[in-house]
């Protein structure tokens, strides 16, 4: 029995890291045009397509896996979801240690831009205290955008897993079992 958990696992962690490097890689790709100077339409449309293509492939890579697993299992509606929420987790994990490395260590002033726009921007809608306040939150952003990206890619991966295991095992309402 423990075996077949860490069996389970083990594939989880694979589909994981499977979807988690095709999201770093969009993040990365996108972090660098941005930096590259290309003019903001045409930035803004590459970054639209390449986002769609991101958001297409993790849905149908995770469809993909859970497919997989559903065979293996008989179809079991519910293992299959909680193999599907396993993959979430796994990859929302690896998404949000990429990120936060992103952010830590490759442009670790990627923060200190963004505030100091926004203070300059909104300098006079905010007291001096205020924008202090605001200000301060810097140091926490990489903590903060760490917990975030985990549970949201989390929450999203188990969004689908819920809608893909009814339509995969057969089973459309969830609340029938």
């Amino acid at each position: 029995m423990a075996d077949d958990k860490n069996k389970i696992w083990n594939e989880a962690g694979k589909a994981g890291l499977v979807l988690a490097g095709v999201a770093a890689a969009y993040f990365i790709i996108t972090s660098l045009i941005s930096k590259s100077g290309t003019p903001g339409i045409m930035m803004s449309v590459l970054s639209l397509i390449l986002w769609a293509a991101k958001f297409s492939l993790c849905i149908w890579l995770m469809i993909r896996f859970l497919r997989k697993e559903a065979e293996r299992n008989g179809k079991d509606r519910s293992a299959t979801f909680r193999f599907g929420m396993k993959i979430a987790l796994c990859s929302a994990l690896v998404y949000a240690a990429v990120y936060l490395f992103y952010v830590l260590f490759i442009d670790p002033d990627m923060f200190a831009q963004s505030f100091n726009m926004l203070a300059q921007s909104y300098s006079s809608y905010f007291s001096s205290d205020q924008l202090d306040q605001l200000m301060n939150m810097e140091s926490s952003m990489p903590t903060i955008t760490f917990f975030v990206n985990l549970l949201w890619c989390w929450l999203f991966g188990t969004i689908v897993s819920a809608i893909a295991a009814g339509s995969i095992c057969g089973n459309d309402n969830p609340f029938e079992e």
